[in-house]
């Protein structure tokens, strides 16, 4: 912004003088013009001939006293007589009068526009390093987000394949304990979220699926781990299939990522609502809870990694989930909305097979 400014008066002063230089040479052409006018049969009129001549830039005109126009050059028959400089009169006789009106050559009116040229020019590039930055950023972020996730899945992998292989002793050694069984599917839950990790740091496979099963799959998940005063109704659950491509594992923890956001938004008793409708193109989840609702600053935050709301937390679910839905699955994963003491709705749309 300095440059411009500094270039809109450097241009703007050069521009004066050359206008200033564009009167005077006026002046000079209308003394010119009335010499050749007032001029006798014998007197030598080349000089001025020359003056009127070396006008080769400068849009001129000149006009009788009705209006009409005698005389133009370096402008075209149309514009003739819509000039906006001047007019310099020039008396030819008591009852003849001219006047010469003029414009800004091509050299000062392309001057002018310098300032805008040199400014657009600096917004180009502005804009080319906002966006390269922005683009840099976002790989970073990726890189980050993908070299995370295998160093999870790896670190995970060792002591699980250590815990599974105790599980299968004890359950040998104590084949009528009741706790050896909860032990093992605690064990595939670990599996199975050291396999999402995994899937996360790489391009998943996506398949045309029912998408209902997922979501009861994720309902009953929670319904076990959470408290009896909250309820989650699902009665939109029972209706006719609705097909999308996803990877199963991945929109799974999506869901029950939501739901647990919005179990911990209760306090208390509480309801938690799964509405699935669909249109042409899409199928859409809208996940609601009776919670505390979102002041404004949290609504522009909560997607961004790191920041969280909750007193323990990584900030690390919504921007998981939100690249999992648009990335991975090519869809949209949006706050719908929210309201302090009301409750917050978030809304997940995927696309149909054949919209993809």
């Amino acid at each position: 912004m300095i440059i411009v400014a500094i270039s809109v008066l450097f241009t703007n002063n050069l521009a004066r003088q050359l206008q200033e230089e564009e009167e005077k040479n006026m002046a000079i052409w209308a003394e010119a013009e009335q010499q050749i006018a007032s001029a006798g049969e014998n007197e030598d009129i080349s000089f001025s001939l020359s003056i009127i001549e070396q006008n080769t830039t400068i849009p001129v005109c000149i006009l009788d006293t009705a209006g009409r126009v005698t005389d133009y050059r370096n402008i075209s028959a149309d514009k003739a007589g819509k000039l906006q400089h001047g007019p310099i009169e020039l008396k030819i006789d008591e009852a003849n009068t001219l006047y010469i009106y003029w414009d800004d050559s091509s050299l000062l009116t392309k001057l002018r526009y310098v300032p805008y040229a040199q400014f657009a020019l600096i917004f180009i590039f502005m804009a080319i390093a906002v966006i390269t930055m922005l683009t840099g950023q976002r790989s970073e972020q990726n890189r980050l987000w993908v070299g995370l996730s295998k160093e999870t899945a790896h670190q995970l992998g060792t002591p699980i394949s250590s815990l599974n292989a105790w599980q299968q002793l004890l359950a040998e050694t104590y084949p009528n304990d009741e706790f050896v069984p909860q032990m093992k599917r605690d064990i595939e839950r670990l599996q199975m979220i050291a396999d999402r990790f995994q899937k996360i740091g790489s391009e998943p496979t996506l398949q045309a699926e029912d998408l209902i099963p997922v979501i009861q799959n994720a309902v009953t998940y929670m319904r076990a781990r959470i408290s009896g005063r909250i309820t989650i109704e699902d009665n939109c659950l029972k209706g006719v299939g609705r097909t999308v491509m996803l990877n199963a594992p991945l929109l799974q923890w999506v869901i029950e990522n939501l739901l647990k956001n919005a179990v911990d938004a209760i306090s208390g008793e509480g309801l938690i609502t799964l509405q699935l409708h669909e249109n042409e193109h899409e199928v859409i989840l809208d996940i609601t809870d009776s919670g505390k609702g979102m002041d404004k600053k949290t609504q522009r935050r909560i997607f961004e990694p790191g920041f969280t709301s909750k007193d323990r937390g990584w900030g690390l679910g919504l921007p998981l989930a939100k690249r999992i839905v648009e990335q991975y699955h090519g869809g949209k994963l949006l706050l719908k909305h929210t309201q302090l003491g009301v409750g917050t709705t978030f809304r997940i749309v995927l696309k149909k097979p054949e919209h993809r």
